[in-house]
């Protein structure tokens, strides 16, 4: 049975054994959200992150079950609540596309991985009450030289970026049945 060393209003340290990780407190999950444009532009924020201490490029993401009568939430549901809260976008359909865990030797946290398409934009986004979230929008089309630069400048981006890229490339180019090759 796992054993909590440490409690903080977000996080617990907990250990397993002879292994210790850290877990959420007062959410049930993550979700993050791959949203392109009808002209083919990655809905991106860009935040300062005082644990690495820099500003990461991330996609637009967030917290399920955090929010009070709002514990069962749907990561579906909360999916879209952070794309409208960090970006100003709404989707008129969002897809599941993955759960990948975010750094499996260090916490219990799994992220869901959402496609959101048909999105129109409502407001200018930026995130609710204390946070500062800058909406980035590059295009597809030069996106490996502008990560680049961005990293240049001292920016971080986010793992979950390059996984965004990935499913977009292979919705964009599905791979040929079995049959069908050569």
């Amino acid at each position: 049975m796992p054993k909590i060393l440490g409690k903080g209003k977000f996080l617990h340290l907990v250990q397993d054994g002879n292994w210790e990780y850290v877990q959420r407190a007062n959410a049930r999950g993550v979700v993050a959200v791959v949203a392109v444009t009808e002209d083919r532009q990655l809905i991106l924020t860009e935040q300062f992150r005082p644990a690495v201490g820099r500003h990461v490029i991330d996609l637009p993401a967030g917290l399920a079950g955090d929010v009070a009568g709002q514990e069962t939430e749907a990561f579906a549901t909360s999916a879209m609540r952070e794309l409208m809260e960090e970006t100003g976008y709404i989707a008129k359909k969002l897809e599941h596309l993955a759960d990948c865990p975010t750094s499996p030797g260090l916490t219990s946290e799994v992220v869901s991985l959402f496609l959101a398409s048909k999105l129109r934009q409502k407001s200018g986004g930026g995130g609710i009450e204390g946070e500062q979230i800058n909406v980035l929008l590059p295009s597809l089309r030069g996106i490996d030289r502008w990560l680049a630069k961005q990293v240049a400048v001292g920016k971080l981006i986010d793992p979950k970026v390059y996984a965004a890229l990935y499913f977009v490339k292979r919705r964009s180019n599905p791979a040929k049945p079995a049959s069908s090759r050569k």
